[in-house]
């Protein structure tokens, strides 16, 4: 079985294997006379038999004339003058070329495969009052599922009981995993580190947050960009036009050997692969670090933004109110007025609320139920607790307050920095004051230096907040640009009127509210899109991390492509191209070694597009790097 699985493993080397052993043979001196026959006919027919086979299937199915059919002319030609060994070396390099060609694509592949493999094969389903078994395709929607430690989870689903750590970096590319418990959503691929999980099925198969990637990745790297579909049309009638060359070096010269060198030579091979191989290394590197691409149209144009504009509310922000800032009055300290504060908001509904309390239970703090409660609408709430009256009020409770002063600075300073600004009162004396906003995301400011780095000319913040809460934000995050109190039509129009004046616009955006100015701009890029199907398939890009330093990784990664896609037509393609066929026509270049530099060539490309597949992006000195630290655990 070892030996069968060694076999298997170096199959691929079999056939160029056996070509080059007959052809190293066939140059000893001699071996014509010992054996009857010129051995340099074996590896001939051989490799010329493949090369002609597969470029007359690839010709009656495709319906078009191929570059390969330049080689078969060659093939042809070497044998017409009996030159067996030059064209036995021909079609070794051709065979030998190819084969390097698939070892170097295999590892942009893997990325895909490796996603793939992430799917567990069975999952344990609950099935008459125990779980059993089965294999995972015949899990269905509403089926519970049990996850124990170690395994990958097999469907999209919620946690119905048990708590556990999930290693989610296969789906957003976090390195960090998550604890998650009772109601949380769980994705098909991500590891369960510690604890049972029992889930509802929500999605399987295809359906699933995984399945989406899969099918969005392999679509990518189907789809072609503008530079790919150039180069396709190029190879199109390329090979008409070198079948010309070769007419007039046979007439002018009268040198057959000239036109095989040529035919070698003119190959375009370098110039087919030079696109796609770049697409699919990039698309693959992306995937693996929790981006989706969609495709290498996508990516040329991602290379070329100049603008970048960013919403301000699940973007650059987390897209919840959060307390931010905690003014005690008078002796009384934080805990007591976030725990007083928390005493009255525990009853209500209010967002506002929400962020108290969520703010008192990160600190641990203990809040009792309170006796009374009431709401008053426009001004906050009231509660009574052990006979103290307390209440959360807004800035309309100043005018009833003997001493305002204090309470109506913190008002003034808060609400200048875009934040809502509430007063904790007890028994009608304000004891300190709460400011709420939506916090800024962690890594916002540092994305933002890393977008300007990259080329970015103009980073714009566009929001429908008031101005200053606009200002504020901006100021925080390092933005100059901002436009403030726009309705969604009013960013259409925005976006619009950049595009016109010549900017290749790309908007980051939740993927759902953002949707129409994603779909305007020139590349849309969705944030946060784990689970979210309408992001995933809407966006031309959907991160699925809320890690907002994807943003310039994608556009970094977009802009080296092209750089890398461009060094691959002019260097490797059309230069040695053009240098070639030049000595080709002047007798400099045998078949031989027309062979040789063809293939080189054409390795060069895929080596260089290769690169590409190790891009990442390094944050500053006070920062890991994050790409390399999420391509640890990523697939």
């Amino acid at each position: 079985m070892k030996d069968l699985s060694l076999l298997t493993k170096y199959r691929k080397f079999l056939f160029p294997g056996t070509l080059l052993f007959f052809i190293i043979f066939a140059a000893v001196p001699g071996q014509e006379e010992w054996i009857g026959l010129d051995l340099a006919v074996v590896p001939l027919i051989l490799g010329g038999g493949f090369i002609t086979w597969s470029t007359l299937v690839t010709m009656i199915e495709t319906r078009k004339i191929t570059a390969g059919l330049l080689i078969v002319f060659a093939l042809i030609g070497t044998t017409y003058v009996s030159e067996y060994l030059a064209g036995a070396i021909v079609a070794f390099m051709m065979v030998a070329g190819e084969f390097l060609e698939d070892i170097t694509l295999d590892r942009t592949r893997n990325a895909v495969r490796e996603l793939v493999q992430l799917s567990p094969d069975e999952a344990w389903v609950k099935r008459n009052e125990e779980y059993i078994s089965i294999p995972v395709e015949e899990v269905t929607v509403g089926d519970r599922v049990l996850v124990k430690p170690g395994e990958r989870i097999p469907v999209d689903g919620t946690i119905l009981s048990g708590q556990a750590v999930i290693d989610e970096a296969s789906i957003t590319g976090e390195s960090l995993p998550v604890e998650k418990t009772a109601g949380a959503k769980v994705f098909a691929g991500t590891i369960n580190q510690s604890g049972a999980l029992e889930l509802q099925t929500e999605k399987t198969g295809n359906q699933t947050t995984l399945g989406k990637i899969i099918k969005v990745v392999y679509e990518a790297q189907e789809s072609k960009g503008s530079t790919q579909r150039t180069a396709d049309q190029f190879a199109k009638y390329f090979t008409p036009v070198i079948l010309g060359i070769c007419a007039l070096v046979w007439v002018f010269s009268q040198d057959l050997m000239r036109v095989m060198s040529v035919l070698v030579i003119a190959c375009p091979c370098a110039l087919v692969l030079a696109t796609p191989t770049a697409v699919v290394a990039s698309i693959g590197n992306a995937a693996k670090r929790g981006a989706l691409i969609k495709g290498g149209l996508t990516l040329e144009t991602a290379g070329k933004v100049t603008t970048i504009c960013l919403d301000k509310t699940g973007t650059l922000t987390v897209g919840r109110p959060q307390v931010v800032e905690i003014q005690p009055f008078a002796s009384y300290t934080q805990e007591e007025v976030l725990s007083t504060a928390a005493l009255a908001e525990k009853r209500s509904e209010h967002p506002l609320a929400s962020a108290v309390m969520n703010e008192a239970k990160r600190r641990k703090l203990s809040i009792p139920d309170p006796q009374e409660f009431s709401s008053v609408f426009g001004r906050g709430v009231h509660c009574v607790y052990e006979g103290t009256t307390i209440e959360v009020s807004n800035r309309r409770r100043l005018e009833q307050l003997p001493d305002s002063e204090v309470a109506r600075t913190f008002l003034d300073a808060q609400e200048e920095k875009g934040r809502t600004a509430l007063l904790v009162l007890k028994n009608g004396e304000v004891i300190g004051g709460i400011s709420i906003a939506d916090a800024l995301r962690e890594q916002a400011v540092q994305a933002i230096k890393e977008m300007r780095k990259s080329g970015i000319k103009r980073i714009i913040m566009l929001t429908g907040d008031n101005e200053k809460t606009a200002r504020s934000i901006s100021q925080q995050v390092g933005i100059t640009e901002y436009k403030a109190n726009l309705f969604p039509e009013e960013k259409l129009e925005y976006i619009r009127s950049l595009q016109k004046e010549g900017e290749v616009v790309a908007m980051v955006g939740d993927g759902i509210n953002d949707a129409p100015a994603l779909t305007l701009s020139d590349v849309g890029i969705a944030m946060g899109a784990a689970g979210t199907d309408v992001a995933i398939e809407s966006a031309d890009m959907a991160l699925m991390a809320d890690d907002l330093r994807m943003v310039p990784f994608t556009l970094g990664l977009s802009r080296q492509a092209l750089k890398i896609i461009k060094q691959n037509i002019w260097v490797f393609a059309v230069c040695v191209n053009i240098a070639g066929i030049t000595l080709a026509t002047s007798g400099y270049l045998s078949p031989i070694a027309a062979a040789v530099v063809h293939n080189v060539a054409s390795l060069f490309v895929v080596l260089n597009s290769a690169r590409m597949l190790t891009f990442k992006l390094n944050y500053s000195e006070s920062e890991t790097s994050f790409s390399s630290k999420q391509a640890q655990s990523a697939v």
